[in-house]
């Protein structure tokens, strides 16, 4: 009987693997037939390198172009309203006359900017106001019949909703004045107003000392009720100014102060009542302005809108601000000086 249990020779290791008919030699060791060696490496492709350096180069070209564009958005007639770059011949300046008219200098500056521009063809004073301060809106006022005369070029009133007292008194001096047959003109008058808080140092026990040389110079103390004579004095300047209005509009509306002191009691009317009036010249609104200014600028097809660059408040700026800008001092609410202004209210 054979021995069933007979120890059987050792059966031979496997052979190594074999990577794309590259075989490693036998291994004098006998722990070295566990080990399995790393592929070779193989060599890239041409394109793989074609392809690494086109798209560093597209990623430069990116980047370069990324500069360029913020670059443009920096000149002063880029606008992402505009329909084009701002850079041909057939452009339209627009400036928005909106909210309160505290300061000159906001409206002035991109008058004077697209005056000087000879790309711009025309402007239009688009606007939404119920005016604001006496000077500032007289001081606008002066800078269009300026731009119109020195510039030559038309200068154009929109009026969206309100173009009342002040920024009505902007408008007469342009070209022509538009509005919509619900918008808002007119006011014509002046308006001096402060807070009178006596009552409400009275309250606190508090009083208010003021030493002055001469007997007006403290007229119209917020502390106090005005004098007669206080009254008569402020009563003279509003009507100076209330003069100056009533002339200024007559004078570029091409008619005179006899006609517009009728108008000239502080009211208002709606677009379609003030065409009949004499106030503006043509119902429509700013789109029927724009197209009407495009062609009689000689400008064909669709005109370029070019508006002012804005200037965009950072999280930076904003904490770079003056304290008093962000937190105003609940003192300075009682220190408000009588203010003259051509608004309505």
């Amino acid at each position: 009987m054979p021995d069933d249990f007979a120890q059987q020779p050792p059966s031979p290791p496997p052979p190594p693997p074999n990577f794309g008919g590259y075989a490693p030699p036998p291994s004098p060791y006998p722990y070295a037939a566990s080990y399995r060696p790393l592929p070779p490496r193989q060599n890239r492709s041409p394109w793989f390198y074609v392809l690494a350096i086109g798209g560093s180069f597209a990623a430069v070209c990116l980047v370069l172009w990324g500069m360029g564009w913020l670059a443009l958005r920096s000149l002063p007639g880029y606008n992402n309203n505009t329909s084009g770059l701002g850079l041909g011949n057939n452009q339209i300046g627009v400036i928005d006359v909106s909210g309160v008219i505290l300061s000159a200098d906001a409206i002035n500056t991109p008058l004077r900017k697209f005056g000087d521009d000879s790309s711009v063809k025309a402007i239009i004073l688009h606007i939404n106001s119920p005016g604001g301060g006496a000077a500032a809106s007289q001081e606008i006022y002066h800078e269009v019949l300026r731009i119109r005369k020195e510039k030559h070029k038309k200068v154009i009133a929109s009026v969206e909703s309100v173009g009342a007292s002040g920024a009505y008194y902007i408008a007469s001096a342009c070209d022509r004045i538009y509005a919509n047959e619900a918008s808002v003109v007119g006011s014509i008058g002046v308006i001096m107003e402060w807070m009178n808080y006596g009552d409400l140092l009275k309250w606190a026990k508090l009083k208010n000392v003021t030493i002055t040389a001469g007997e007006l110079k403290d007229a119209g103390d917020p502390s106090r009720d005005l004098t007669p004579k206080e009254q008569a004095y402020f009563q003279s300047l509003v009507d100076n100014m209330y003069t100056q209005f009533v002339h200024d509009v007559a004078s570029a509306r091409d008619t005179t102060d006899e006609k517009i002191k009728p108008l000239a009691t502080g009211q208002v009317w709606t677009g379609k009542q003030s065409l009949s009036l004499g106030l503006i010249d043509r119902v429509g609104g700013f789109r029927t302005a724009l197209i009407d200014t495009a062609r009689e600028a000689g400008i064909n097809g669709e005109p370029t809108v070019i508006r002012p660059q804005k200037n965009k408040r950072t999280l930076f700026s904003l904490l770079n601000d003056d304290a008093d800008d962000l937190f105003p001092n609940p003192g300075q609410l009682l220190n408000r000086a009588p203010g003259f202004y051509f608004m309505w209210k």
